[in-house]
């Protein structure tokens, strides 16, 4: 059996007190390390001389989502409590959602501000789709967004095990965060400051795009092939001036995996608008992403095998290996690693 396509060739083992629970400051002097694919050589820097790194003619895209306040807690009509954790908007005003706690389809969920929930499915995959009201009348999107500004709590990631503070409303997203509907961060863009950004933008083309960053992104490949694996599928939007500098022959590098995800997804069904849904690994390699900056991702995880599709398994392991020697910081509010 070909060792890329099993799971478990995709663990290794993390010191525990290298999972960053807060990010560094300023968010500049994250370290960085940059892996050369033409030298096979490994640089070790901070992030604030990325700039000293990158190519000239490169195309940057970032992605401008916004972390919503998706995760709430409340009680079931019977008293037991619960926490849900939105996860998306789908049709007719129902919403995906992941919710800790024994429920049943029909089941009455009360928070406070006299917002309800109620469970109209219960997904194999463990979400649970349910609809929203306040004071008995259905509401959409929109509204829920802003009774979530009140009610929710910044959806930091299960590994970060603390509670969020008011800290996290600004440092869990990014400076150009613009369009609601992430519950998660794209958080190699959580590195710059607004110098060191504006410095990107004079000196290379940007562009942004949407993907909405969803909770399945932390969901663990729990299959023993990567290829059985269901990715999770998230909503995203390319503008027409994206999609032409896509569609040029400009080097790209895209600002976190989300970007990556998205850009490859667009080349491979020319669609502008939609749900990605594109699992890239070494066996499915990227074709129009040129270079990747990205964060130290978890053992097993469909993030761990996308970095693996630009570089290959093995030098992965090897260079994750070198930054735990070097006591890099893991994870979301981690350090990043640049691929040329």
């Amino acid at each position: 059996m070909n060792l890329d396509l099993l799971t478990s060739s995709y663990d290794y083992l993390l010191p525990k007190e290298l999972i960053a629970s807060h990010p560094a400051h300023p968010a500049d002097s994250a370290k960085l390390l940059v892996y050369d694919r033409k030298t096979d050589t490994i640089a070790h820097s901070v992030f604030s001389k990325i700039l000293d790194f990158i190519p000239n003619d490169c195309s940057i895209f970032l992605n401008d989502t916004k972390v919503i306040k998706a995760r709430i807690f409340g009680h079931k009509r019977s008293g037991g409590k619960i926490e849900l954790l939105l996860d998306k908007p789908i049709a007719d005003d129902r919403f995906v959602v992941y919710i800790r706690g024994k429920v049943g389809i029909d089941t009455i969920l009360d928070f406070n501000n006299d917002l309800q929930a109620k469970v109209i499915a219960l997904n194999e995959d463990g979400s649970r789709i349910v609809e929203f009201f306040k004071n008995d009348a259905k509401i959409d999107f929109a509204r829920l967004i802003v009774l979530l500004e009140t009610l929710g709590h910044v959806p930091l990631p299960p590994y970060i095990q603390r509670a969020d503070t008011k800290e996290d409303v600004t440092e869990y997203q990014s400076l150009f965060a613009k369009v609601e509907g992430a519950v998660a961060a794209p958080t190699a863009s959580l590195h710059f400051t607004p110098e060191l950004l504006a410095n990107l933008k004079e000196r290379f083309d940007t562009f942004t795009l949407t993907l909405h960053v969803g909770a399945g992104t932390f969901k663990p490949v729990d299959c023993d092939k990567i290829e059985e694996h269901q990715i999770h599928s998230e909503l995203f939007n390319i503008p027409q001036d994206a999609a032409s500098a896509l569609e040029s022959s400009k080097p790209v590098l895209a600002i976190g995996t989300t970007v990556t995800r998205t850009i490859e997804f667009f080349h491979k069904t020319c669609k502008r608008s939609g749900e990605c849904d594109i699992f890239l690994h070494p066996h499915n390699t990227p074709k129009r992403v040129n270079h990747l900056l990205t964060n130290f991702h978890l053992p097993k995880s469909t993030l761990i095998m996308l970095v693996s599709s630009f570089i290959g398994r093995e030098k992965t392991l090897e260079i994750y290996d070198e930054a735990i020697r070097n006591n890099y910081r893991f994870y979301s509010y981690g350090d990043t690693i640049l691929i040329l």
